[in-house]
């Protein structure tokens, strides 16, 4: 299982982060360690004073595939959730300035809570679909699918060019605007629509 995820995929979170939008998908990895399930706590690490919540939407996929064109690319996917790409936003900044790779900031474990899989059926449509985040009760950072610069289909097959594809690997579609930190003590809830799927501590 790999875990693929998209940067700047949303006009105002690179506008917040004082990008340029890109002419492409922009893609990094996870590593399998990363993902935090079943609701579980995740401990602040003692590497990072500045880590950051980043709300997506992540689609699982359900078959092997690679080259997908974007017209198939809704056969490989039936359940979605949402998650948190957690970012050690200080290690990723010292990296940046260095010109070095960021994989400490993005990929540390536990680095990726993924809330409980619901089927895509629930959806009238996967490009409309709301989700928020409530940090200790107060809704924090909000998004709807219709946003993205590339949909669910046109980053499956962007993927899918590169990496093969296989049944159970995630694909984390991008943050919009509103990313913060969070502090030991606080409390996340993630939702699609009004559907609480993510619920879980920081320690």
């Amino acid at each position: 299982m790999k875990i693929l995820a998209v940067g700047m995929n949303y006009p105002l979170h690179v506008a917040e982060m004082k990008n340029i939008l890109p002419a492409e998908p922009v893609i990094f990895s996870k590593t399998e360690s990363s993902l935090l399930v079943n609701n579980k706590p995740f401990f602040y690490p003692d590497f990072s004073s500045e880590i950051h919540y980043e709300t997506e939407v992540v689609v699982k996929i359900n078959r092997l595939g690679r080259s997908i064109s974007p017209r198939f690319a809704h056969r490989y996917y039936s359940e979605i959730t949402v998650g948190i790409d957690f970012t050690a936003r200080d290690l990723q900044r010292q990296c940046k300035e260095k010109g070095l790779p960021w994989e400490i900031a993005k990929a540390f474990d536990n680095s990726a809570p993924v809330g409980k899989m619901t089927d895509k059926t629930a959806f009238a449509d996967i490009c409309n679909i709301r989700f928020h985040l409530c940090l200790n009760g107060k809704t924090v950072q909000e998004g709807n699918t219709a946003d993205m610069i590339y949909p669910v289909d046109e980053l499956i097959s962007h993927i899918s060019k590169y990496f093969t594809l296989k049944t159970g690997d995630l694909i984390f579609t991008g943050t919009p605007s509103g990313v913060g930190q969070v502090q030991i003590g606080d409390h996340l809830q993630a939702y699609l629509e009004d559907e609480l799927l993510l619920d879980f501590w920081v320690r």
